[in-house]
């Protein structure tokens, strides 16, 4: 079931009635959030609520260990079984065709001939965010950094929440299970500005991504031709915003959604395209995944903490996998490794190469880190390496010539959306909506969220899902 759809909107309503419903204590409000949860997920594909079952059971059973086991051995095999069963099932669906094509190649190169047909492996949405976030809680057992839930209706809503179980944000179990000891309802405060945040995640997705991006980036990454650098560009960038919109608006609506229930997320993006510099960038980005990295792979790997050598060996590692995390193809750990780099590149600059960030020249580092990012998009993007390798040359102008595939209106609505979002982005870098919105007078206010509504309306958007379902 996708937020951008008339059914959510039922669902969603109906959801809120029993929710708000004197009818129910706070337990059997938690059992209709959890019932509700199955079945936002299940309309997908029914069978896969069983994956969520297990890695629930499993989860669940490992933590439970993990309190009261004092025996180091065995509580590391409980934390190993349940990383094997988590990472198994996240390597089997979503890598099982990736591996299988790789290992055909490599037989076939040294020799052997062997062919073996793709075994078409159904992905389940969501599986990467409820995998990573069910994997944090036996973890953080393990390291005796959190408590155990207190119900296992507790730990499997904690799993299966449904305004954040596909695409994030990934939370941690002392982020959220907690907040599922005590009746939630939301103030009429927190309601308002719930549905408020609903109204301008769709607005990201079904009007700026969906309607004023998608269409340009889709034609340009779609070309088996070199192209001219112009169109390669608004292309590349017209993909950098709608990525953008499309992800950023999801947690949006899913920060909105739990607000309205009385439940409370953390903000997943914070202006990322006016970041200075990478280690900013991630700081902006996907703020739920790179913390997760940070804490359960870069620290354990060594960190900062043993040496230059290890900490870049650490960095680069974490930066493949996060690209791998993103997709079963090589052009993902190009990304990944893009990223590794860049990060280990300003580290060096920052360490023989010092200077002083101002108010003037901030806009322009800001400006060469968005530029930057937008290469690496490119190898996000692309299908193959053969599409990714056209579009770095065209962008580039390696190339005698390349066709021209853009009409002259949708350059400039891509480059002027673009220009917007980079120029928001920089002015609000260091504020949030919550705190502009204190200092914007009502009117203004319901201004803004009906031309967002009636541009929602009229968009008519089509019910595209959301680009990070895939992953």
């Amino acid at each position: 079931m996708l937020f951008n759809s008339l059914s959510f909107i039922l669902f969603l309503i109906i959801v809120l009635v029993l929710y708000y419903s004197k009818l129910f204590g706070w337990t059997n409000k938690k059992r209709m959030l959890l019932l509700s949860s199955y079945v936002f997920y299940g309309l997908w594909n029914p069978p896969l609520v069983i994956l969520l079952w297990i890695s629930t059971m499993i989860d669940w059973t490992a933590g439970k260990q993990l309190a009261v086991e004092e025996n180091q051995t065995k509580r590391k095999m409980w934390l190993i079984l349940s990383m094997a069963v988590n990472l198994g099932f996240l390597g089997f669906f979503k890598y099982g065709d990736f591996l299988l094509e790789n290992f055909v190649i490599i037989v076939n190169s040294i020799g052997i001939d062997f062919q073996a047909k793709p075994m078409d492996i159904i992905l389940p949405m969501g599986i990467s965010f409820y995998t990573f976030q069910t994997m944090s809680y036996t973890i953080d057992m393990y390291k005796r950094k959190t408590e155990r839930a207190r119900t296992f209706l507790d730990f499997a809503l904690y799993v299966t929440f449904f305004p954040q179980l596909v695409a994030g944000p990934i939370v941690r179990a002392k982020d959220l299970i907690t907040q599922f000891y005590e009746e939630k309802k939301a103030t009429s405060e927190q309601f308002i500005w719930g549905l408020f945040l609903l109204t301008i995640g769709l607005f990201q997705k079904v009007v700026m991504a969906d309607t004023l991006l998608s269409e340009t980036a889709d034609k340009v990454f779609g070309s088996k031709e070199l192209l001219h650098g112009v169109d390669a560009w608004v292309g590349t960038i017209a993909f950098s915003g709608q990525i953008f919109f499309d992800f950023a608006g999801y947690s949006t609506c899913a920060i909105g959604i739990a607000l309205m229930l009385g439940i409370v997320l953390p903000d997943n993006f914070r202006y990322p395209y006016a970041s200075l510099g990478f280690s900013d960038l991630w700081k902006r980005w996907h703020i739920s995944l790179s913390s997760w990295l940070k804490d359960y792979l870069y620290i354990p790997l060594g960190g900062n903490r043993h040496g230059i050598t290890r900490m870049y060996v650490a960095l680069m590692l974490t930066m493949l996998i996060g690209g791998l995390w993103h997709g079963a193809a090589w052009t993902f750990m190009v990304w990944g490794g893009l990223h590794g780099t860049y990060l280990i590149l300003e580290r060096l600059q920052r360490r023989y190469i010092p200077f002083e960030i101002t108010k003037w020249n901030g806009i322009f580092l800001a400006f060469i880190t968005f530029s930057c990012v937008n290469i690496t998009w490119v190898f996000f993007r692309a299908r193959s390496f053969k599409t990714a390798w056209n579009m770095i040359k065209s962008m580039f102008y390696a190339q005698s010539e390349g066709a021209k595939i853009l009409d002259t209106f949708s350059i400039i609505k891509v480059t002027v959306v673009i220009a917007i979002l980079f120029l928001c982005h920089w002015i609000m870098r260091n504020t949030s909506m919550k705190e502009v919105s204190l200092k914007t007078p009502p009117y203004i206010l319901g201004i803004v969220w009906a031309i967002m509504t009636f541009l929602i309306i009229i968009a008519q958007g089509s019910g595209e899902q959301f680009i990070y379902f895939q992953f």
